[in-house]
């Protein structure tokens, strides 16, 4: 019989972000999911106290880490990935569509460094491939919808899915990021919520919607086929989309996401040093000069 996966989260506060230990019990070896980097966007300091937090529980378990998984480009936080690579060896993974993210954002910021190519990462996956945590297999499921390279990592009876799906309460991921797509996302979620019931879904983010007050991130496929407010068991392809679509152009771009994005199509490295040796971070500036009123 196989042994489940071992589970620890970590919820970094200041952007509502889970990430994950998936630990093989037998083996001891591990996997980070979407590590976060600390940053204050108003000094321009990053730290990686939260990611030395995790490390150090891994250490104190006797854990060996052999993956850093990313389930999408972050755009509401910065990724630890290349600092728990360095500090571990661990080989940094993503879906394969981030070669797409990677040029859309490229001339964004004119970061002539990143290779379009997806060469930042270590393995790039493809739709149903697996991989091995010590014991523990992997499935790699494509879930597009809120960025192009979105997937799940599905272990044993635990599916990762990243920002595709919410609490039931809360609902499910904003589609308008560039290459996004509310009919693609619906059809990644109907894809997850027809996995077995009883698979448990980790969430990377929860934000507890009016009427909750504690932050909940694992729940079940059964639960969101039932309970989930925007994609509940019933709910037609044409309806989420009018729905995701119109609550969309009422969100506010993520506090954070110009840094994230440099940041995470990087592989969680920071831009290379200028002629002066600092790192910089790039914001593009659009000036709308409307007529005078009269």
């Amino acid at each position: 019989m196989t042994m489940a996966a071992e589970i620890r989260s970590f919820f970094d506060e200041a952007t509502h972000t889970v990430t994950y230990l998936v630990i093989d019990p037998k083996t001891r070896e591990a996997a980070v999911i979407d590590p976060v980097l600390d940053f204050d966007p108003a000094s321009g300091k990053a730290s990686a106290q939260s990611a030395i937090a995790i490390l150090a529980a891994a250490k104190q378990e006797g854990l060996r880490i052999v993956w850093c998984l990313e389930t999408h480009v972050h755009a509401d936080h910065l990724s630890a990935a290349r600092f728990i690579k360095e500090k571990t060896g661990a080989l940094i993974g993503i879906g394969a569509r981030v070669r797409e993210v990677q040029q859309i954002f490229r001339p964004v910021f004119n970061a002539t460094d990143v290779s379009g190519e997806g060469r930042e990462f270590d393995r790039l996956f493809a739709d149903g491939e697996r991989f091995a945590i010590g014991g523990l297999t992997v499935e790699v499921l494509a879930t597009p919808g809120h960025t192009p390279a979105c997937v799940t990592y599905l272990v044993g009876d635990a599916a990762f899915v990243g920002d595709t799906l919410f609490m039931p309460d809360y609902g499910t991921a904003r589609a308008d990021f560039p290459g996004g797509d509310a009919r693609t996302l619906y059809r990644s979620i109907r894809r997850l919520l027809a996995l077995a019931p009883t698979t448990r879904i980790f969430l990377c983010h929860d934000y507890k919607p009016p009427g909750r007050d504690h932050f909940v991130f694992e729940t079940t496929v059964a639960a969101q086929r039932s309970q989930n407010i925007h994609v509940r068991d019933g709910t037609s392809e044409d309806a989420f989309v009018a729905m995701r679509e119109a609550r969309d152009k009422t969100l506010a771009t993520p506090a954070l996401l110009l840094p994230s994005i440099q940041i995470n199509i990087r592989a969680g490295a920071l831009p290379p040093a200028d002629e002066d040796g600092v790192r910089y971070l790039r914001i593009p500036v659009t000036l709308e000069m409307s007529p005078p009123t009269t």
